[in-house]
């Protein structure tokens, strides 16, 4: 499953990198992958909902057993 998920974080790597931002995989505990936002979504009011509606989204697409994305510090 590790796989899988560093493949779709990679995907969308691209669309972060655009905006000064990243995102990097931290852990995987169950269904629960739990990620951090570094760069420009450091401190980004944005920032929950490009990890819900843009990382999560992508992940449960592609990756059925994702339950939930959480960001770490």
């Amino acid at each position: 499953m590790r796989e899988k998920v560093e493949e779709v974080l990679n995907k969308i790597k691209g669309a972060l990198q655009a905006h000064g931002g990243d995102v990097e995989l931290v852990d995987i505990q169950g269904g629960v992958v739990k990620v951090r936002l570094t760069g420009a979504c450091v401190g980004c009011p944005m920032s929950r909902l490009t990890l819900k509606n843009g990382v999560e989204r992508a992940l449960k697409a592609e990756v059925p057993e994702v339950e939930s994305v959480e960001a770490v510090d």
